[in-house]
C-alpha cells in the first residue's frame, strides 16, 4: 500500500511539474516575460496553485532548454537579448547550415523538391501573427517555419547533421522571436522565397549565400547595430 501511494504521489507531482513547465515555456515564448525578467518561484507557485518543489523542477527544465538562467544567489530569470549565447548559436548555424544546404541541393531528388515547394507554400499561407497568441509569431507559423528550413536540409540524407540542426533550432527559438519583434520591417517572406527559388534552381552557391544572410539578419536583430541590408537577389 505504501509503495503504491508513493508511486501515485510521484506521478501526480510529475504531472503538475509538466503542466507548470508547459505554462512557463509558453508564457516566455509568447512574450509574457521579457528579456531579463525575473522568474520568481514563489509567485509562480502561488499563481499555479502548486508547491515550490514543483515549480523549481519546472524551472530546471526551462533552464535546460536555454529559455531561462539560474543566477547565483538571485534565483531565475529570462536571458537578456544581448546574451552572448545567441550570437554563438547564430555563428554555429551560419557555419553548419549553409554547408548542409549545399549537400542537400546536390543530393536531393524530385521528392525532396516537391517537399520543399509544399513546405514553402504552407509557410507562405500561414499567418505569422495571431492576436490571441501574444506579440510574437503564432505557434502554427513557428512550426511551418521550422519545417520549411528542415525540409531544405533533408536532401543531404545525413541524419546526424539533421539532428544537429534540430538541436540548434530549438536553442535559437527564443532569440528568433525576439529578433522578429525588434525588426518588424524585415521582409522574411522574401528571404524564404529566395531560399526556395535558389535551392530548387540547384544553385548551391546562391542558396548557401541566401541562407547565411538570412541567419545573419536574425542575429543582427538582437544587437544595437542591427543590419538592415537587403538580401541580394540570386
Amino acid at each position: 500500500m505504501t509503495q503504491t501511494a508513493n508511486t501515485s504521489t510521484s506521478a501526480g507531482k510529475q504531472m503538475l511539474s509538466e503542466q507548470v513547465y508547459a505554462h512557463l515555456r509558453d508564457a516566455i515564448m509568447r512574450g509574457d516575460y521579457g528579456p531579463g525578467d525575473a522568474l520568481k518561484p514563489q509567485d509562480l507557485a502561488k499563481g499555479q496553485g502548486v508547491s515550490l518543489a514543483v515549480v523549481r523542477e519546472a524551472l530546471v527544465r526551462v533552464v535546460g532548454e536555454g529559455l531561462a538562467d539560474r543566477l547565483p544567489n538571485r534565483g531565475f530569470a529570462v536571458p537578456a537579448f544581448s546574451d552572448r549565447r545567441w550570437q554563438e548559436i547564430a555563428e554555429a548555424r551560419r557555419t553548419i547550415e549553409p554547408v548542409v544546404l549545399r549537400m542537400s541541393v546536390g543530393r536531393g531528388d524530385v521528392d525532396w523538391e516537391a517537399r520543399v515547394r509544399a513546405a514553402h507554400h504552407r509557410l507562405a499561407r500561414t499567418p505569422a501573427y495571431v492576436p490571441e497568441e501574444g506579440e510574437y509569431y503564432s505557434g502554427a507559423w513557428s512550426e511551418a517555419h521550422r519545417l520549411f528550413h528542415r525540409t531544405l536540409l533533408e536532401g543531404c540524407g545525413n541524419p546526424v547533421l539533421l539532428e544537429t540542426f534540430d538541436r540548434m533550432w530549438t536553442a535559437s527559438e527564443l532569440a528568433r522571436r525576439w529578433s522578429a519583434h525588434r525588426v518588424s520591417d524585415r521582409d522574411g517572406a522574401r528571404e524564404h522565397r529566395l531560399l526556395e527559388e535558389t535551392a530548387l534552381a540547384r544553385d548551391a552557391d546562391a542558396a548557401a549565400a541566401v541562407l547565411a544572410r538570412h541567419l545573419t539578419l536574425t542575429a543582427a536583430g538582437l544587437t544595437d547595430g542591427t543590419s538592415q541590408e537587403p538580401v541580394e537577389e540570386a
